[in-house]
């Protein structure tokens, strides 16, 4: 038998190590401020500006939807 698979299954694992696995990141209540004033300013398109700060635009619209209706209040 060849003695191969056996270096292939560790590279394979350290491959798998270095992979990390990918955390959602929490926004504070100031970045998600600065972030829909910065869609509201109308600058850039929401699409670059949430492509730039990695949100999906969903977020962005619900992060935009709360801040609009606190300032009703």
């Amino acid at each position: 038998m060849n003695k191969k698979s056996g270096t292939s299954k560790d590279a394979a694992d350290k491959l798998v190590k270095g992979i990390k696995r990918k955390t959602r990141k929490h926004y504070s209540a100031e970045e998600k401020i600065r972030i829909v004033l910065a869609g509201l300013r109308g600058e850039e398109s929401i699409a670059a500006l949430c492509r730039r700060e990695g949100i999906s635009e969903s977020l962005y619209y619900t992060w935009s939807k709360e801040f609009l209706e606190a300032g009703k209040q």
